[in-house]
């Protein structure tokens, strides 16, 4: 996201001026002097007082700005705050504000029981007396990184693919040199993309050995920045005898089936039968004429539209990691499952959700301890 170019007291500021927008004009959001003395006014930038507009009852908040905030640093220092205040008699409102808020690090705020508000509009606060509830929602995304700001590495492209294969696919321990030998990926990217992994407490590690992954958060993380259709060009293609045909065409190829797999729709019922329909979807080789080969094996047609089968060429070779054979048939893994689903069209977001909650009941069965060359 951007960095946030001026001062905690600016950014105060425009905290007060959305607070007294949300309000109204009949209340009044006084900003006073630092909030008190010792091992408090590190930790707070302002002290506001809120008073409703009959002046009855007013109520005190702290506001506690930062330039930026992950997950890891809101469970940290926002859990810190929360002890602090909660050593005295009647602990005031907290109030953390910054420039923008991820959905994982409202989460964390929220079950620490601290009010936030981000300038991109998410704010999640309430106070009892003077009864106040503000919610609303703002940038699920972060915004657009400016020219002079900080490069970060993420979740989207091949790279990062592999990486999350490989994180979801296999439990830790492992670490981050045994990651990039796996995934053919620099060791100084990989070590920058697992420091942000673990500010979203998407990763955990005890010194550089990782031992704990959220693996379906690494997924759902993976699947925001991935469209099935948009990063696997695809080719539509009619079966004159229906989808169940091409299977059992795929099948009796026998060993001649490397280099193709099924996702989707058809993929996802093999896990967790959910629905029906849908088009019967391939993973083929990235080559441009791999689409055409495959469909002369399986008497297919190419279709201008209304296809019901869909040959994606293969944006990286991690799409067949850890392929499965299904009824004879080769699958795509589990985990390269959900993030077609969650980034496909229609219907195979709810598909994937119900693969999940499949994979969640039994982890044992599809994630295996890592050993070298299990990426595969």
């Amino acid at each position: 996201m951007n960095e946030w170019d001026g001062s905690e007291n600016d950014l105060v500021e425009q905290a007060v001026r959305a607070l007294r927008s949300l309000l109204g004009d009949d209340w009044q959001v006084a900003e006073t002097t630092a909030p008190g003395a010792g091992s408090q006014r590190s930790f707070f930038d302002a002290r506001l007082t809120i008073t409703p507009p009959d002046r009855d009852r007013l109520t005190e908040v702290l506001v506690s700005a930062h330039r930026s905030m992950t997950p890891r640093s809101a469970q940290r220092d926002v859990g810190l705050i929360q002890e602090i205040l909660g050593q005295t008699s009647s602990p005031p409102n907290l109030l953390v504000v910054a420039p923008w808020l991820s959905p994982r690090t409202q989460d964390e705020l929220r079950a620490r029981g601290a009010g936030y508000l981000d300038l991109t509009g998410n704010v999640d606060w309430s106070v009892s007396v003077p009864s106040i509830r503000i919610f609303t929602r703002g940038a699920a995304k972060a915004p657009r990184q400016s020219a002079a700001g900080v490069k970060t590495v993420t979740l989207a492209g091949p790279r990062a693919g592999r990486i999350v294969r490989f994180l979801t696919d296999f439990e830790p321990p492992y670490r981050a040199t045994e990651i990039a030998e796996e995934t053919g990926a620099s060791l100084p990217w990989v070590s920058r993309l697992l420091g942000q992994l673990e500010d979203q407490l998407l990763i955990g590690r005890d010194g550089r050995t990782i031992v704990r992954t959220d693996w379906e958060g690494l997924l759902r993380a993976r699947a925001e920045t991935y469209s099935l259709l948009r990063h696997n060009p695809f080719v539509g293609m009619v079966s004159p005898t229906g989808p169940e045909a091409v299977l059992r065409a795929l099948r009796e190829l026998g060993p001649r089936t490397s280099g193709i797999a099924v996702t989707g729709p058809f993929a996802a019922r093999a896990i967790a039968p959910s629905t029906t329909g849908g088009q019967l979807m391939f993973y083929v080789d990235a080559g441009p004429h791999a689409p055409d080969a495959w469909a002369g094996k399986l008497g297919l047609l190419r279709a201008e539209g209304d296809a019901d089968v869909l040959f994606l060429r293969a944006h990286d070779d991690i799409v067949f990691s850890r392929a499965r054979l299904v009824d004879g048939v080769p699958h795509v893994a589990p985990t390269q499952l959900v993030i077609d689903g969650l980034g496909g069209p229609g219907r195979m977001p709810a598909e994937a959700e119900a693969v999940l909650k499949s994979l969640a009941a039994d982890t044992g069965s599809w994630r295996l301890p890592w050993h070298k060359g299990s990426l595969a």
